[in-house]
């Protein structure tokens, strides 16, 4: 081969190279298409509520602590959530559910030794870190003014939210833009309750209320008064405030402004 047919070759393989690369595809992952984590309620496999005058499946739902979009899908209730006295709501969905079983010995094996298994001591597991609050739309206001006097505190179901202290007769104001879902004073432990929806995910409650001021279905806005400070189920003048996601409560000093 001659050095000039060497050089042709050698520059046919590389252009051939350089088509090869072109035509080949890159294939990437678009992060926003991933999905959001699904909504998911904690079912209280065999227990149920039954509907008592003045209930709503908002104040079931959020007594349970259960989104109520699933509580209304458990129990095959449409929009816009009607329910009656005497109705008993299953508090999980009703045909499905984890079925403890267990596999049967194949055959030939050996039947379990009836000694006790020797214990290998481990480590212990260090405890998970706390989990990110979900990213809110809301724009959330101060529901009142006045000193805070208890605070949130996850897992322990008599703090799922602050208290705000104040004077009997303050004004108590709409966290956030939002419709009326329930007013009334039906929720053990909360006194005169208001609880306002802001969207299909974010509810924020106000309890212990001197009086209620707005009724279930009406509109309300950021700062408008909804209530008045009272001690209806509490030991002192005070506001008890949460904010709940898909039905769990969450820490409202990470989603209030700072003061």
């Amino acid at each position: 081969m001659t050095r000039a047919t060497l050089v042709r070759c050698i520059a046919l393989g590389f252009v051939l190279a350089l088509a090869a690369c072109a035509s080949s595809k890159v294939v990437t992952r678009n992060a926003s298409s991933s999905s959001a984590p699904p909504r998911v309620s904690t079912p209280k496999y065999g227990a149920t509520a039954v509907v008592n005058r003045g209930d709503t499946l908002y104040g079931i739902a959020f007594r349970n602590g259960i989104d109520v979009r699933d509580l209304a899908s458990w129990n095959g209730i449409g929009a816009p959530y009607t329910i009656y006295p005497g109705q008993r709501l299953h508090l999980y969905p009703k045909n499905g559910g984890s079925v403890a079983s267990t596999s049967p010995r194949p055959v030939g094996a050996k039947p379990p030794s009836s000694r006790p298994p020797t214990t290998v001591p481990t480590a212990p597991r260090p405890a998970p870190p706390p989990a990110a609050p979900a990213t809110s739309p809301i724009v959330w206001t101060w529901p009142a003014s006045g000193d805070l006097v208890g605070s949130y505190v996850s897992g322990d179901q008599t703090k799922q939210g602050i208290d705000i202290g104040g004077d009997s007769g303050a004004p108590v104001r709409s966290a956030g833009d939002g419709v009326v879902v329930y007013s009334g004073a039906g929720l053990v432990g909360y006194g005169e309750l208001i609880i306002v929806k802001h969207n299909d995910a974010w509810l924020s409650a106000y309890g212990h209320n001197r009086m209620r001021m707005v009724n279930e279905g009406q509109i309300v806005k950021a700062g408008q008064q909804i209530a008045e400070m009272g001690h209806t189920g509490a030991a002192r003048d005070m506001l008890h405030f949460e904010i709940r996601y898909n039905g769990k409560p969450v820490d409202p000093l990470a989603y209030l402004p700072k003061r």
